[in-house]
């Protein structure tokens, strides 16, 4: 494997436009490298590698007979081009110029590990499922810091982040992280069984159902009050004459806390 670790780095083909070409995460990359021979990496990245390469044959001693050329070089340079640009390349997908480099080599890095997850047969559904709540904490990560926190957590413990590390407001993070560990210290100890928080789990659902019925109220409650500020005014719908009248009746209505019932005459 050093034998093809030097082959790429002499035909200059970095370790991103590799993780592209074969359509998995950098970090995958870096695994495939560490691997003892070729015969180690999946069928399918294997067959793309060798594709590349131009190269029938597994083994460092094939790889050994490889002389770079300048003809050699700009074949490989042509085949990876071609196949980065039918696979799209993941920048025909997503705007990233207004990005930093890293933060461009972040957001390709995540797209491909999740597009590489999701194609997994074995846990497809079940990593389908844990991105959809990825995408669901991602969404309201602006009104709920702990999210934050949590990702902070999660990348120390898994050894990514050093532990004193802190982005963000270091004395919430470092309490959140405290009470996040002592939690996870006794499920993982088996201090936690289902029977002990049965209610606790009981008081969970009800503060949900709790916040999904205050959501519903206020909902209805501005439809009721835009209702009634089309009904003063004399309108039957929102248009762009009326939007600035109406929302301003709208506003007027809510302050005076004067709600009419929308049958009312």
């Amino acid at each position: 494997m050093n034998k093809l670790n030097d082959l790429l780095q002499e035909l200059g083909i970095s370790k991103v436009r590799l993780a592209k070409y074969l359509g998995v995460s950098r970090q995958m990359v870096y695994n495939y490298l560490e691997l003892e021979d070729l015969s180690k990496w999946p069928k399918e990245k294997k067959i793309l590698l060798l594709k590349l390469l131009d190269i029938s044959e597994e083994g460092e001693s094939t790889l050994e007979n490889i002389k770079v050329t300048t003809d050699y070089l700009m074949s490989v340079e042509n085949r990876l081009n071609q196949n980065l640009k039918n696979a799209g390349g993941g920048e025909s997908y997503l705007d990233l110029k207004d990005l930093s480099k890293d933060a461009q080599s972040l957001l390709t890095d995540i797209a491909n590990l999740m597009k590489e997850k999701l194609g997994e047969d074995r846990k497809k559904e079940e990593n389908y499922s844990a991105f959809l709540y990825l995408y669901h904490m991602l969404q309201s990560m602006d009104n709920v810091p702990e999210i934050k926190y949590i990702f902070g957590y999660m990348s120390k413990a898994c050894g990514f982040t050093n532990p004193e590390e802190y982005q963000f407001n270091e004395d919430k993070q470092f309490i959140f992280e405290g009470i996040l560990y002592s939690a996870l210290t006794l499920y993982n100890n088996g201090g936690a069984s289902r029977s002990k928080l049965t209610e606790s789990h009981r008081r969970f659902v009800q503060e949900i159902e709790k916040q999904k019925e205050e959501k519903l109220s206020r909902t209805q409650q501005l439809n009721t009050i835009r209702i009634q500020a089309l009904k003063e005014l004399g309108y039957t719908k929102i248009d762009d004459s009326n939007a600035a009248e109406i929302f301003e009746k709208i506003a007027e209505i809510e302050s005076r806390g004067s709600v009419v019932g929308t049958n009312d005459k």
